[in-house]
């Protein structure tokens, strides 16, 4: 077999602990379409969800963050990667309040839109700006506001830039993104030559009305790197309910579950194999599931290790 996976332990936490250089201020980003300016770096960071952690942390930006919010158990996880979550102070379990955040100090929320806010929610940029405190939204989600971008991982390095700069630690970023195009070029030149793109379903969660990745997910940017057509790519939204029936009619080649929540990823696979309306799709009858994890599937440092075992999966022989 010829295996496209390369070591993301090995690559990441090394770029993580660059020095820095320095980076100059002020410096000004924009984030789904509204320019933010900053004089200095923060020092009281708060990032919400574990993915969003996770890409503070491959920046080695843990010194600057006050803690997180989000499910604390996929945090403590990431010390597979990352040791420093160890260290994160849990701040508030599910999406933060406002008091707590101005209780706790915090100058700067790195979120995004179902990523730890909500459209007309009380924690947005216009609800935190009213009290100094600037807020960076994961590129990904800016289509909740109506921004219909096609995923790809410019996303993701521009979400790296955009937050090194802010920090000053630019270098970081450069060495990250810099490594992550080697390791995809490695990918796309294995695939060369390759005219088959499996087809691909995402089952993240739900059994009466599934949820998966439409075109505007960052798992369609991880499929297409794959060597593979994600089966609800025509769907204008990132992520997205759909029919069992459309499923079945798109009959996928393979599928990936998304191993996170109360439901367990054998479970999804148990009930995807023994549902009699599924017995004709391709990837039940050969039985071609691929668990990752919500991290993987998510925008983060994860994302090129998906890509990895995804071509692996798909294209492997």
């Amino acid at each position: 077999m010829h295996r496209l996976t390369l070591s993301l332990a090995f690559t990441v936490p090394l770029l993580a602990v660059q020095p820095a250089t320095g980076g100059e201020f002020p410096v000004a980003v924009t984030s789904c379409g509204r320019e933010i300016a900053f004089d200095a770096a923060p020092a009281r960071a708060v990032a919400h969800g574990s993915n969003l952690v996770e890409i503070m942390l491959a920046l080695g930006l843990e010194d600057r963050m006050l803690g997180y919010s989000g499910r604390i158990e996929r945090v403590r996880a990431a010390t597979d990667l990352f040791p420093a979550a160890a260290k994160l102070r849990p701040l508030q379990r599910d999406y933060p309040t406002l008091e707590m955040l101005l209780e706790e100090g915090a100058d700067f929320y790195f979120a995004g839109w179902s990523y730890g806010m909500r459209v007309g929610g009380e924690v947005t940029p216009d609800t935190l700006g009213r009290y100094g405190i600037p807020v960076y939204e994961l590129s990904e989600s800016c289509i909740r506001l109506g921004q219909k971008n096609r995923p790809g991982f410019d996303y993701l390095f521009r979400d790296l830039e955009n937050l090194a700069a802010i920090f000053g630690v630019p270098e970081r970023a450069e060495a990250l993104i810099a490594d992550y195009r080697v390791r995809l070029d490695r990918v796309r030149a294995r695939l060369a030559g390759k005219t088959d793109r499996p087809r691909v379903f995402v089952y993240d969660s739900g059994d009466k009305v599934p949820l998966t990745a439409g075109g505007y997910a960052m798992p369609q940017a991880i499929i297409d790197a794959a060597g593979g057509r994600n089966i609800a790519e025509d769907i204008e939204s990132n992520w997205v309910r759909i029919d069992w029936e459309t499923v079945a009619e798109r009959n996928p080649q393979a599928v990936v579950i998304v191993d996170y929540g109360e439901v367990a990823a054998a479970e999804k696979i148990a009930f995807m194999k023994e549902h009699p309306a599924f017995a004709h799709i391709d990837a039940v009858r050969g039985d071609r599931f691929l668990v990752l994890g919500y991290d993987d599937l998510t925008p983060g440092p994860r994302n090129i290790h998906a890509v990895e075992r995804l071509a692996d999966f798909l294209h492997g022989e």
